[in-house]
């Protein structure tokens, strides 16, 4: 028996070696990116008993062989759930499915946006046949691999973003029948490879010359608004439909002198293999080579001379891998707070990630790309203005056109919506370039009795409010009785949604990070009251308007707005005002004073400063709370308690001292600004805290899969 062990243990162990070295590839567990995006897609798809095998947490997809998902490997490389009538959306983690090239979710009955990101490395994606509304994702102008997009039979509107520069390998794109509008973008004409392209029954205006050069063999234009002439080289395609547009009669007029000569479309049944130019073509395309050289020549002798020498972020872009949104470009593209409804559309930073703080604060706009610091230097006015479309002006702020608003907004459309508050409707604005930008409507009606100029003096008076923890105004539009504000776009949010909205994905704020919030913030409201000259009101702080840029430093909105408020009966913010303030003309700076000590309240308590569904006496937060902000032992109850007591006992005593000082009900008994500062740095500098860079990082999240 011994003998027989001595001799068959090697073999035995040797026998169930090969066994798992054959299973465990077989059976190995789905990367954890694919897995997680798919918990989530499932989620928002409503769980639907259809897609078996699937499941809200956890699971296997590649293992357990779930309806509609193909892998290799760990790998999901396929999603095909098309015609299995699913309702819902598709969830907001699919760019960490970084190894799927099919996508076809078509034929079911999907309502809501697209997703902003979809799975970066994507060769086809069919969403045909769905409710989607809102505009095409300009996540989409990354997917370089792209082959085939079919949109049709949605509900999508707006305008088309110059998206398509780098699709370059697009073959098929089907846009038909949606309410899609404006001009088609100049970067239609780098789909080199484009064969098919559908964008009958839209609203498309203006002409197609742009379709001239591209290599298509089926197109279908119907139904629109189009104008113009259709051009002759799009005549010989094999497969064409162009009724119901208002094209021009009669002969198009002829070329600009120099522009070069499209080369003639033969068709594919022609056996004819000359190059179809003529002479007067040929002799175009000279002249035009002839002006490119004196135009490179003149940029050339310019060069020298020249303050600029940055480089195109178009060229340089192409070399850079699909990453949503890429950090480095973070502090250019800030966020305003998005719809709370999508806010649990959020998810933590990757641990793995890092984030090089000292770039995101000084890299310059996102659209040009910096060379070497060594030879660094900037447009002038003038130039960067024209290069975004917009002229300077001397209110220290940007005048940007109302077309250039609508088009960045797709015209305000209800997808672009970030939020709506007392003054107007705040929308996103992204431009082809990559920026992205907050633009406030203000109401039209708080500005009717106003004078002419009344909205320049505002915007004046705002553009030379410059401090640390204020959001900067960019810029401004007042035209066709529009009047509109723009500002940075802030990627983390605000802080009423860290605090109020968090969700499985967003860790919390820790001790720390909050006690610098609330001196930075404290900041802001100092240089307002005691810096500024004369003294500057802003009646409406609170949590919503305090944003947080990317190292989580607060950034107070709003600053400046103050005559708005005063034309309006609308409560302010429901639990921050103070009891002097009967109507928005009560306001005095030791109200804002109030409203802060209330932010600070939220800060130590995580509770919101008016909850109806709490009991009758801890609906308002401040009237629940001033009595126990002196009680040791009650203090350590009201803790917030996602800070799971991890904050230093005589810290949280002292925070509480400096609140119960601002919320006093009495104007005169607050302090100043300038104390609650001081106040605020002897408690951080007894606070021994953590290093920065640290502490950040600990409570730092990004929202790298919805824009």
């Amino acid at each position: 028996m011994v003998f027989l062990r001595g001799k068959m243990v090697p073999i035995f162990l040797g026998f169930w070696a090969i066994v798992f070295g054959i299973l465990i590839p077989v059976n190995a567990k789905t990367d954890k990116p694919d897995v997680s995006a798919l918990n989530v897609m499932y989620t928002s798809l409503n769980s639907p008993q259809q897609l078996t095998g699937w499941k809200s947490s956890g699971g296997d997809p590649c293992g357990q062989s779930w309806e509609g998902i193909t892998c290799s490997g760990s790998s999901v490389t396929e999603i095909n759930l098309s015609g299995l009538g699913l309702t819902g959306s598709m969830g907001y983690q699919l760019s960490g499915l970084t190894s799927v090239t099919y996508f076809d979710m078509s034929k079911n009955n999907l309502k809501g946006d697209i997703p902003y990101q979809l799975p970066p490395n994507a060769v086809q994606i069919n969403f045909a046949g769905n409710g989607f509304t809102g505009s095409v994702p300009y996540s989409i102008s990354q997917m370089a691999d792209l082959k085939e997009l079919n949109l049709g039979h949605n509900k999508l509107n707006g305008q088309l973003s110059d998206m398509f520069g780098k699709l370059s390998k697009l073959t098929l794109l089907d846009l038909s029948f949606n309410s899609l509008s404006g001009k088609l973008p100049q970067s239609f004409g780098s789909l080199s490879h484009l064969s098919t392209l559908y964008l009958q029954n839209n609203k498309f205006t203006g002409p197609i010359t742009v379709l001239a050069r591209l290599p298509l063999d089926d197109l279908n234009v119907a139904n629109n608004q189009f104008s113009g002439w259709i051009p002759d080289e799009l005549k010989d395609i094999d497969n064409i439909e162009t009724g119901g547009n208002s094209w021009s009669s009669g002969s198009a007029p002829p070329p600009p002198p120099g522009t070069p000569a499209i080369p003639k479309r033969h068709s594919s049944e022609s056996g004819n293999n000359k190059s179809g130019l003529s002479g007067v073509a040929i002799g175009g395309i000279v002249m035009g080579v002839l002006i490119s050289l004196v135009i490179l020549i003149t940029l050339f002798s310019r060069k020298s001379s020249s303050s600029s020498h940055y480089l195109d972020d178009e060229n340089l872009s192409q070399h850079r891998p699909f990453t949503p949104l890429v950090l480095r470009e973070l502090s250019n593209s800030r966020l305003y707070p998005p719809d709370p409804k999508s806010f649990k559309e959020r998810r933590s930073l990757d641990s793995t990630s890092s984030i090089d703080t000292k770039s995101l604060q000084t890299s310059p706009s996102i659209h040009l790309k910096p060379p070497p610091s060594d030879r660094l230097k900037s447009f002038n006015e003038t130039e960067f203005a024209n290069r975004l479309g917009r002229r300077s002006t001397s209110i220290r702020t940007t005048v940007f056109t109302l077309v250039d608003l609508q088009a960045a907004t797709g015209n305000f459309a209800t997808g672009r919506l970030l939020g709506e508050g007392t003054v107007g409707r705040v929308y996103r604005a992204k431009y082809a370039d990559g920026k992205v930008l907050a633009v406030k409507k203000i109401d039209s009606t708080l500005l009717q009795s106003a004078g002419p100029d009344e909205f320049s003096g505002i915007v004046s008076n705002i553009s030379k409010l410059h401090h640390p923890n204020i959001a900067e105004l960019v810029g401004h539009c007042s035209e066709q009785g529009h009047n509109l504000l723009v500002y940075e776009y802030f990627r983390n949010g605000s802080l009423h949604e860290f605090l109020h909205l968090s969700d499985d994905y967003s860790k919390p704020l820790t001790w720390n990070t909050r006690i610098r919030i609330a001196l930075g913030t404290a900041r802001a409201v100092e240089y307002l009251h005691e810096i500024c000259s004369p003294s500057c009101i802003h009646k409406n702080i609170k949590s919503a308007n305090i944003l947080l840029d990317a190292e989580l430093n607060p950034r107070l909105m709003d600053c400046g707005l103050a005559n708005f408020y005063q034309r309006t009966s609308v409560n302010l913010g429901l639990g921050y005002n103070a009891p002097e303030c009967t109507n928005p003309s009560a306001y005095t700076l030791k109200s804002d004073v109030y409203s802060f000590g209330v932010v600070m309240l939220e800060l130590l308590t995580g509770r919101m400063p008016y909850d109806s569904s709490k009991l009758r006496m801890e609906q308002s937060l401040v009237r629940w709370a001033s009595p126990q902000l002196h009680d040791i032992d009650a203090l350590a109850k009201m803790v917030d308690p996602a800070l799971h007591g991890l904050y230093p006992p005589k810290s949280l005593s002292r925070f509480a001292d400096v609140i119960a000082l601002c919320v006093q009900s009495e104007p005169e008994f607050r302090p100043p600004m300038s104390e609650v500062v001081q106040a605020l740095v002897r408690l951080v500098q007894r606070s021994s805290m953590t290093k920065r860079g640290d502490d950040a990082s600990a409570s730092r999240r990004t929202d790298d899969d919805y824009f």
